[in-house]
């Protein structure tokens, strides 16, 4: 943060207390550091390979489908529970809470995963879909902080902070949990004892570094006084039922969600299947894989330092149209690419724009947000996620399964989603946006 910006006082109460110090933005942003190694070790990388080709190894022909239906009934979940626990936490000024009850599910779901072996395949559904439920709605309620603790002009690259420091936590338990499983091969330890190993150590770093986060931060929100007669749930129902009945009223952030919505159907492609790709087609071994994603961490962390700072310097929208162009073309590279080092560079294009993107689009919805409804926003944000997730790796794998393996031709749906998504930003106009929030009541952000 800018020392010379004007700070507002402790005691101010546009919120309890004023905006965050240099301790407690560490402590925000050392959440997404804790929470990154989940998704990288359990989602992307370790588990996920772990579920397919020894816990449900029997079932050859179904294994991927049974994980891509346990990870899909968790982001279902997320889409309809998602706001509804945004709404909720604003109307109790309760994110903090949500946030630790939250955490704390990921951490020891991902826990009992250590308990799954050979053959345990409805247990390791439910675990995997349980935590991956706690986390997006972890992921919701840490972004939905970031109106409170800093001013609209630092909101980008508080952003990227955090996710850059996310990236590096992947980096970091994925780093541990290889180098446990490599010395456990060499001391001729099965993988079936090694890699559950793993899932201890994934929800021990999670748990010591997640703990900054509930010491530090602090919650600004105060409890709304309205509707004391109703219930909380229906309380919550009443306010998302506002909030689209506003839809005109935030039209820049409801365009906006559109434009996130198509987007990150192509972020969530890659994500998913780009190691898939790489393997497939480009003939990269497993090693290789692993190397790939690591290298790709560390660019998506530098991605998502520099656009943090330069949303701040020259918006929010530009940055992200630089960004989209970059993905667009980092995945027709990908179309042409015919030999095994031009993924490299392939990679390292996409873990920039990746970060960049990620980063930009969660600053973006904060200004567009207004003060005392931020969780509630930020749950559509995180709907939106969710949707992403399901409708782009699904229309990838439908056009590989019409169109006879050629994954080529499923790689052109990915890029139309970033161009569709460059078009729609278009009519994305960030500075009504920012006042579309500051009018709908007192905000922290000036």
């Amino acid at each position: 943060m800018n020392n010379n910006q004007k700070q507002p006082p402790a005691d101010q109460t546009n919120y309890a207390i004023g905006y965050a110090g240099h301790r407690e933005l560490l402590a925000w942003a050392l959440f997404d550091f804790a929470n990154s190694g989940y998704t990288t070790v359990v989602l992307t990388t370790i588990f996920s390979a772990y579920f397919v080709g020894v816990v449900a190894g029997s079932m050859p022909g179904s294994a991927t489908l049974l994980w891509s239906l346990a990870i899909g009934v968790a982001n279902l979940i997320v889409m309809v529970g998602g706001p509804v626990i945004g709404a909720i936490a604003d109307y109790r000024a309760s994110k903090k809470r949500f946030l630790l009850m939250s955490s704390l599910g990921c951490i020891i779901s991902t826990a009992l995963l250590a308990l799954i072996g050979p053959g345990d395949i409805v247990p390791a559904m439910l675990l995997v879909t349980v935590s991956a439920i706690m986390f997006a709605i972890g992921e919701n309620l840490i972004a939905a902080f970031l109106p409170e603790i800093v001013p609209e002009r630092n909101m980008g690259r508080m952003s990227g902070y955090g996710w850059s420091l996310g990236y590096f936590g992947g980096l970091l338990t994925l780093g541990i949990c290889l180098a446990y499983i490599t010395w456990a091969k060499r001391q001729g330890v099965p993988e079936t004892e090694s890699v559950p190993v793993t899932m201890l150590i994934t929800a021990g770093i999670f748990a010591v570094t997640a703990m900054p986060t509930f010491l530090w931060l602090r919650e600004r929100a105060v409890p709304s006084s309205q509707d004391l007669h109703l219930s909380v749930l229906a309380v919550s129902f009443r306010r998302l039922a506002h909030t689209f009945k506003e839809a005109a009223r935030f039209r820049d952030l409801f365009r906006f969600l559109i434009t996130l919505s198509v987007y990150q159907s192509g972020v969530s492609t890659v994500v998913v299947l780009a190691a898939i790709y790489a393997q497939e087609v480009m003939g990269f071994d497993t090693q290789a894989l692993i190397i790939l994603i690591m290298v790709v961490n560390v660019t998506a962390a530098v991605g998502a330092f520099i656009c943090g700072h330069l949303q701040d310097r020259i918006g929010s929208v530009p940055t992200l149209a630089m960004t989209l162009l970059l993905w667009i073309a980092a995945v027709s590279a990908a179309l042409l690419a015919d030999q095994s080092a031009h993924m490299w560079i392939v990679g390292n294009m996409i873990g920039l724009a990746m970060g960049a993107s990620q980063s930009v689009g969660r600053a973006l919805v904060s200004k567009f947000s207004p003060s005392e409804r931020c969780g509630e926003f930020l749950g559509l944000w995180g709907v939106v996620n969710r949707l992403s997730a399901i409708v782009g790796p699904l229309s990838y794998g439908l056009i590989n399964y019409w169109s006879d393996g050629n994954h080529r031709l499923s790689l052109v749906s990915t890029l139309l989603f970033f161009i569709a998504g460059l078009l729609l930003l278009a009519r994305v106009d960030e500075q009504r946006g920012k006042a579309a929030a500051i009018d709908a009541g007192v905000s922290p952000n000036e």
